[in-house]
């Protein structure tokens, strides 16, 4: 799975930094909470910081925890903790796969514990919406994990594994297996919502949110076009639809969703990039849709740029708006602010990390601002306080 060997993770928060460091002020500025791959050339070391505000990123970025390949970050729904992966191979019983933190006062983060994902590669992680417990996707071992979140933060033993089995070929390279990529809740976080790439497929289960512990839901899956490679997977903020791109043909599919029933069904399917550039080599990453509700953006690596679609939620379509540079190489994920005002991105290749305003009526991305240098820059994510 992840051949790119970069991550960044941003997380916005609503009391500020320092104009040329990441510890917080009166100001009013946001924080980005940044993890990245260590792997590799990369010089970065775990979970930074980086401070935001209307002219855009600010500073440089500063450690505040220090994570091997720290690849994906969540955080708490209403309590300021972060929790990170470590994408590292090890699948046995006392390799850590994820690390939970509580954010200080100062901004930086304070270790409360860390657990076994029990499969190698944990590669994505979710915090349900209620706030009460963890969820972990493995992409090597193509399984998936949930811990129940403790009084003071941190991780209970885990309430819930389970293995996936069997995968669909079609892709030989990339579908050998079985490839958890990423793991979602629905709005009360009773069920789960699993993209596995090498089965082609969408998991559901049911959830006890308080246990976490998970069994399958009485629709099983959901079968994706034949080599998609669902990787992503994102509700819009209404919960009856969701969108999940395929990294494998630079798709993404629009998903009905019913809220009683608790099913998922395939609707429409559409290009992330442009007709002619199909075949040279590119492959989505993150797929979020935009807290109005109102778009969705998809971005492409190699095509390196970010696609936008405009959201029809009463008639449960979506249609393309085209695509906008990323100002860098090879794109990986994104976030945009609890407002909807700025989308900010890592360009895992070139090392930078990019913040775009968002048009709230159009959708459309302008670059804002300076860039910021720093190391496997891949997933973004925003926190408020």
């Amino acid at each position: 799975m992840k051949s790119f060997a970069f991550v960044l993770l941003l997380t916005m928060s609503v009391d500020a930094l320092a104009q040329t460091t990441a510890h917080p002020t009166n100001s009013k500025q946001t924080t980005a909470y940044v993890g990245t791959y260590t792997h590799g050339d990369s010089s970065s070391r775990g979970v930074y910081a980086i401070s935001m505000n209307d002219s855009g990123l600010q500073g440089s970025p500063e450690l505040v925890a220090e994570l091997e390949n720290a690849s994906f970050v969540a955080l708490h729904p209403s309590r300021p903790l972060l929790y990170a992966v470590s994408e590292i191979g090890a699948s046995a019983p006392d390799s850590i796969g994820i690390v939970a933190y509580s954010i200080d006062a100062d901004g930086k983060l304070t270790k409360l514990n860390e657990r076994s994902t029990r499969g190698g590669a944990a590669c994505h992680v979710t915090v349900d919406p209620t706030g009460r417990c963890v969820g972990v996707a493995n992409y090597t071992g193509g399984s998936c994990i949930l811990y129940p979140i403790l009084e003071d933060g941190s991780l209970g033993k885990a309430g819930a594994f389970v293995q996936h089995v069997g995968h669909s070929g079609v892709n030989a390279a990339r579908q050998e297996a079985p490839h958890a990529h990423s793991i979602n809740f629905n709005q009360d976080g009773t069920q789960a919502f699993v993209a596995d790439l090498g089965k082609d497929q969408i998991l559901l289960y049911d959830v006890d949110p308080t246990a976490g512990s998970m069994k399958p839901s009485e629709q099983a899956f959901l079968q994706l076009p034949p080599g998609g490679g669902p990787r992503h997977f994102s509700f819009h903020p209404g919960f009856e639809i969701a969108f999940a791109n395929l990294e494998l043909t630079s798709q993404v599919v629009l998903l009905h969703y019913d809220r009683e029933q608790r099913t998922l069904q395939l609707a429409e399917v559409l290009d992330t990039i442009p007709e002619g550039a199909k075949g040279k080599g590119n492959g989505t990453a993150e797929c979020l849709v935009h807290p109005s509700g109102k778009f969705l953006y998809v971005s492409n690596r190699g095509h390196n740029s970010i696609a936008a679609f405009s959201v029809d939620a009463a008639a449960k379509t979506f249609r393309s708006l085209g695509n906008t540079p990323s100002q860098g190489e090879i794109p990986r994920g994104f976030g945009m602010n609890a407002d909807g005002r700025w989308l900010v991105l890592g360009n895992q290749k070139t090392g930078n990390v990019v913040a775009m305003s968002i048009d709230q009526e159009t959708g459309k991305l302008t670059p804002l601002g300076k860039e910021i240098p720093l190391d496997a820059a891949v997933n973004v994510r925003f926190y408020s306080n």
